[in-house]
C-alpha cells in the first residue's frame, strides 16, 4: 500500500513524462548547479535514532498543520494519514524527508530552488539600477495617472528592463573596488545575478509596481476639486505616513505571512520563474516536460513577442475583439439583449474576449491563482450576479427598470447622473435642504449588491480565519523562532534578521507623522478616528493576508472604511478620504511589503538588505511622486478640467472626489439605514458571519469532501471590483484559469510545472510594453485608430454606450420614493 501512497502523492520516483516527482523534476541539460530543478535528493535510510514513533509523530504534526490548507493536494494530505495508519517505517521516513527537504507544494517546487547560492545582493550596481528605475517608473506613473485613459507601468516591465541593464553593466564597468570611509564597494562584483535582480524588482514593486501612492488621489481631489491646498509639506507627510505605516505592520506580520511555507504568495512565483528564465538559458529535459525541450528563456521571449504583437489587434486595429458580443451586434438596440449578453455594462452571459487586458485587468493573471480560488470566485459570481442580481433587476427591485444593470455611476431620481454640486454648500458641506429637494442616491443593481457582498466579505474573513487558521495563528504566537520552519525559512536563518524593533520604530514614527498630518492642519479628522483607521488596518492585515497568500486575491477594505467614517464623522469629506486611506491603504501597503518580503525569502535575499531597499525606495518614490504631482498641477494648463486639451482630466481624483461627496456628505446613514432604499443590504453582515461556520461544520463532518475548499470570503468578495469591472472580466479570467490550472495542470503536469508561470510572465510583459507604445506613440498624439466597422460599428450598441435601460423617465417626472 505504501508505494501507491507515495506515487499518488507525487513523491515516487518515476521516468514518466508527467514530471510529478518531487525531487527529480529534472536537471536541465548543461546547467550544472544552475537549474531550478537541481534539488537535493530525497529518500531516507532507517537509523537507530529515527524511530517509527518519531516519524509517525512528525507526519501527524504535518497533517495537523495542513489540515485546512487548500493548496496542499488532497492526495498528499490524505496520503499522510494512510501512511501513518500503515505504520511502514521506511515509507514514513521517506515522506518526512520529502515534505521537509523541499516545499510540499508543486507550484513552489517548480518555481523556487530548494538551495541557496552565495551571491552578492547589496551592491552598488543594484542600488544605482534600482533607484534609477524607481525614479523613472514613479515619475511616469504619476504623470500618466493624471491622464485619461491612464497607464500603469508594472514591476514586470522593470524586471525585464533591469536584466539587459545589469548584464550590460557587468560587461562595461571594470572590476575595481573603492573605499569611502568604512564603506567598500566594487563597480563590477561579477556577473549580474538573481539576488541583485530580485532586490531591484522589489524596489520597483514598493515604489510604482501597483501604480501611484493612493494618497495622491486624495491630494488631487482636495486641490483640484475642493480648492484646498495645504502645501508640499503636508502632502509629503500624508504620503509618507500612508505608505510607511504599512511597512511597520508588515514587519510584525512576518511570522504569520512570510515564514510559514503554506503562505505561498502565488504571484511571487511568476517573478521567481522569470528570474530563473532570464538568468538560466539551459534547455528543458523533455522527459520532465511532456516532450518539450525548449529553454524557458527562449520560450519566454516567444510568448512575449506573440503577446506584444497580438495586442495591437484588440488594442488598436480591431477593437471589437476586446468584447466579442455577437448577440449585441445582431440586436444593438434591444435593451434586454444588451443587459444580459453585454460585456461592457451587461452580465456577459456568453463571455468571449480575445483581449488579455480584459482577462487580467482586475484580478491579475489567471495562470497564477490556484483553481480552488478561481472556482470560489466563479461560484460567487454565478450565484450573486447571474442569479440574484438578475432576479432583483428584472423584477423591478431597487427601481432597476430605470437604471443600468451594471455600472459604477450614481444616479438621481430622473435617471440622470447624480449632480453632487446641487447638494454642496460653498464650504463643501451638505446642504440638507437642497438634498431633500433634489434626490436620494440610486445605484445600478450590481453596484448596490456589491456593497452588501463587501459587508459579508469583511465579516466572513474574520470568522473564516478564526475557524480555519486560528489554531495555527495561536501556535505561531506561542512558538519559539525556528520551531516550525519549512525548507526556505531554514535556509534564511543563516542571515541576520531585521529585528522587530526596526519595524516597530517605523510604525511609531509614522503614527506620529500621521497624527501630525491629521491634527496640525484643518483636515477634520480627529485623533481617535485616525487611530481607529490604523487599528482597522492592523486587525485585518493577517486575515486578508492569509487569503491573498493562498489565493492571489486581495479583499479590499475601501467600502468598510467608507462605511465606518460615514457613520462616525458624517459631513466631513476630507476626513473621509484620509480615514479611507489610513484604514485601507495602510493594510494594502502592508500586504505589498509582505509579498515582497516573501519574494526576497524565496530568492534568499538577506533580510537587512531587503529592509534597506524597501524603506529607501518607498521614501524616495514618495518625494518623486509628490514633486511630479506638484509640477503637473502648477504647469499643465487647465489640468483636471473635463475638457483639458491633452486629456489630463485627473480621472482618479475625480472619482475620489465624487466618492467623498457621496460617503462624506450624504453618508451611509441615508443610503443603508432603516427606511432607506438599500437598508436590506445590512443583513449581509450577519450572512457573512454565519456562512463560514456552516462551511466549517460541513468540512469537519465530511473531511475528505470538496467542502473543505469552499471559501466564503472569496465567494462574497472575490469579484469586489465589479463594477467598474464587468462579469466578462471575471468569467474570462475563470475560463482561462480552468484551462491552465485545472485541465493542463492535471493532464500535462510536467509542462505546467515548467512553463505555466513563464507563460503568464510573457503574456503580461508583452501586453504591458505593447500598451505603453500604443499610449505614447498613438494616444498621446491623438492619432485615430483605423476607421472601420471593427472600431466603429461594433461599438454602436446600447451595451457599449451605457444606454441599456428598460424605462426612461418623462421630462418633469421622477421615480423612486416621494420622501427621503
Amino acid at each position: 500500500m505504501a508505494p501507491s501512497i507515495a506515487k499518488r502523492m507525487g513523491f515516487a520516483r518515476s521516468n514518466t513524462a508527467q514530471g510529478t516527482e518531487l525531487h527529480t523534476l529534472g536537471r536541465e541539460a548543461g546547467s550544472s548547479n544552475e537549474g531550478i530543478e537541481d534539488e537535493k535528493s530525497a529518500g531516507a535510510v532507517v537509523t537507530s535514532r529515527e524511530t517509527e514513533l518519531e516519524a509517525n509523530e512528525q507526519l501527524k504534526a504535518l497533517q495537523k498543520k495542513h489540515k485546512w490548507d487548500p493548496n496542499l493536494p488532497k492526495d498528499t494530505l490524505f496520503g499522510i494519514e494512510d501512511a501513518t495508519d500503515a505504520h511502514d517505517l521506511q515509507h514514513e521516513l521517506n515522506l518526512v524527508d520529502a515534505l521537509t527537504e523541499n516545499s510540499p507544494y508543486p507550484e513552489v517546487r517548480a518555481a523556487v530552488r530548494n538551495y541557496d547560492e552565495d551571491l552578492p545582493s547589496n551592491t552598488l550596481r543594484m542600488w544605482i539600477i534600482g533607484m534609477l528605475l524607481c525614479t523613472i517608473g514613479s515619475a511616469l506613473n504619476m504623470l500618466f495617472s493624471m491622464r485619461a485613459p491612464s497607464l500603469t507601468i508594472s514591476s514586470l516591465v522593470a524586471q525585464l528592463v533591469a536584466y539587459p541593464i545589469g548584464v550590460g553593466w557587468s560587461k562595461i564597468f571594470p572590476d575595481r573596488e573603492f573605499k569611502i570611509g568604512r564603506l567598500r564597494f566594487n563597480l563590477n562584483p561579477g556577473p549580474f545575478n538573481m539576488k541583485e535582480h530580485a532586490v531591484i524588482v522589489i524596489m520597483a514593486n514598493v515604489s510604482f509596481g501597483n501604480g501611484v501612492a493612493y494618497s495622491t488621489d486624495t491630494i488631487l481631489a482636495q486641490r483640484a476639486f475642493y480648492g484646498q491646498n495645504y502645501g508640499y509639506g503636508w502632502e509629503i507627510l500624508f504620503t509618507l505616513s500612508t505608505q510607511m505605516l504599512g511597512y511597520g505592520i508588515a514587519g510584525l506580520a512576518r511570522k504569520f505571512l512570510v515564514e510559514p511555507g503554506a503562505m505561498i504568495w502565488p504571484y511571487d512565483l511568476v517573478n521567481t520563474a522569470l528570474f530563473y528564465a532570464l538568468h538560466d538559458h539551459s534547455k528543458t529535459d523533455p522527459t520532465k516536460a511532456n516532450g518539450w525541450n525548449i529553454s524557458r528563456y527562449r520560450y519566454f521571449f516567444y510568448v512575449f513577442v506573440g503577446s506584444f504583437v497580438w495586442y495591437w489587434f484588440p488594442g488598436w486595429i480591431a477593437q471589437f475583439l476586446s468584447v466579442f458580443t455577437i448577440a449585441c451586434w445582431i440586436r444593438p438596440n434591444n435593451v434586454i439583449i444588451n443587459q444580459v449578453f453585454g460585456g461592457w455594462t451587461g452580465l456577459s452571459l456568453i463571455p468571449i474576449t480575445f483581449d488579455w487586458t480584459q482577462v487580467t485587468g482586475y484580478v491579475q493573471s489567471p495562470l497564477v491563482s490556484p483553481w480552488h480560488a478561481i472556482g470560489n470566485v466563479l461560484i460567487g459570481l454565478t450565484f450573486f450576479i447571474w442569479i440574484v442580481a438578475s432576479g432583483i433587476h428584472f423584477s423591478g427591485g431597487w427601481y432597476g427598470a430605470y437604471l443600468p444593470i451594471s455600472d459604477s455611476s450614481s444616479y438621481d431620481n430622473t435617471g440622470g447622473a447624480y449632480n453632487v454640486s446641487r447638494i454642496l454648500t460653498p464650504e463643501y458641506t451638505l446642504d440638507l435642504a437642497e438634498y431633500e429637494a433634489y434626490s436620494p442616491l440610486f445605484l445600478s443593481t450590481t453596484f448596490a449588491l456589491l456593497y452588501g457582498l463587501s459587508f459579508a466579505a469583511i465579516s466572513a474573513v474574520i470568522v473564516h480565519t478564526a475557524l480555519f487558521h486560528g489554531a495555527d495563528i495561536w501556535a505561531r504566537v506561542k512558538s519559539v523562532r525556528g520551531d516550525d520552519d519549512d525548507v526556505h525559512t531554514r535556509m534564511m536563518r543563516k542571515y541576520p534578521e531585521a529585528p522587530n524593533w526596526w519595524y516597530m520604530s517605523i510604525l511609531v514614527i509614522m503614527l506620529a507623522v500621521g497624527l501630525t498630518t491629521s491634527l496640525a492642519y484643518d483636515t477634520h479628522l480627529t485623533w481617535w478616528a485616525f487611530l481607529i483607521a490604523v487599528l482597522i488596518s492592523l486587525l485585518w492585515t493577517v486575515p486578508i493576508g492569509m487569503i491573498q497568500a493562498t489565493t492571489n486575491i486581495q479583499l479590499g477594505l475601501n467600502v468598510f472604511t467608507e462605511f465606518i467614517i460615514g457613520y462616525m464623522q458624517p459631513g466631513r469629506p476630507l476626513a473621509m478620504m484620509m480615514f479611507k486611506t489610513y484604514g485601507y491603504i495602510t493594510m494594502a501597503q502592508a500586504l505589498t511589503f509582505v509579498q515582497d518580503l516573501k519574494l526576497g525569502h524565496y530568492m534568499k535575499v538577506p533580510p537587512r538588505t531587503m529592509f534597506g531597499a524597501q524603506v529607501v525606495a518607498t521614501i524616495w518614490a514618495s518625494f518623486v511622486q509628490i514633486s511630479v504631482l506638484q509640477w503637473g498641477l502648477n504647469n499643465i494648463e487647465d489640468v483636471c478640467t473635463k475638457h483639458q486639451k491633452n486629456n489630463y482630466t485627473c480621472p482618479n481624483g475625480r472619482v475620489f472626489f465624487n466618492a467623498s461627496v457621496i460617503w462624506g456628505l450624504i453618508g451611509p446613514a441615508r443610503i443603508f439605514s432603516p427606511g432607506s432604499i438599500y437598508a436590506n443590504l445590512q443583513w449581509f453582515w450577519l450572512i457573512g458571519c454565519i456562512t463560514p461556520v456552516l462551511v466549517y461544520i460541513g468540512a469537519r463532518t465530511f473531511p475528505r469532501s470538496n467542502i473543505r475548499y469552499l471559501n466564503m470570503p472569496l465567494i462574497f468578495g472575490g469579484f469586489g471590483d465589479l463594477p467598474p469591472a464587468t462579469p466578462l472580466n471575471y468569467l474570462s479570467w475563470g475560463i482561462v484559469g480552468f484551462v491552465f490550472n485545472k485541465y493542463i495542470r492535471n493532464r500535462y503536469r510536467g509542462w505546467w510545472l515548467r512553463f505555466n508561470y513563464i507563460t503568464s510572465a510573457g503574456l503580461d510583459v508583452g501586453l504591458a510594453l505593447s500598451t505603453i507604445i500604443i499610449f505614447l506613440a498613438l494616444q498621446l498624439t491623438n492619432t485615430l485608430p483605423p476607421q472601420w466597422w471593427g472600431n466603429l460599428g461594433a461599438l454602436e450598441t446600447m451595451d457599449y454606450q451605457g444606454t441599456a435601460i428598460q424605462q426612461t423617465v418623462p421630462d418633469g417626472q421622477i421615480f423612486g420614493p416621494k420622501t427621503w
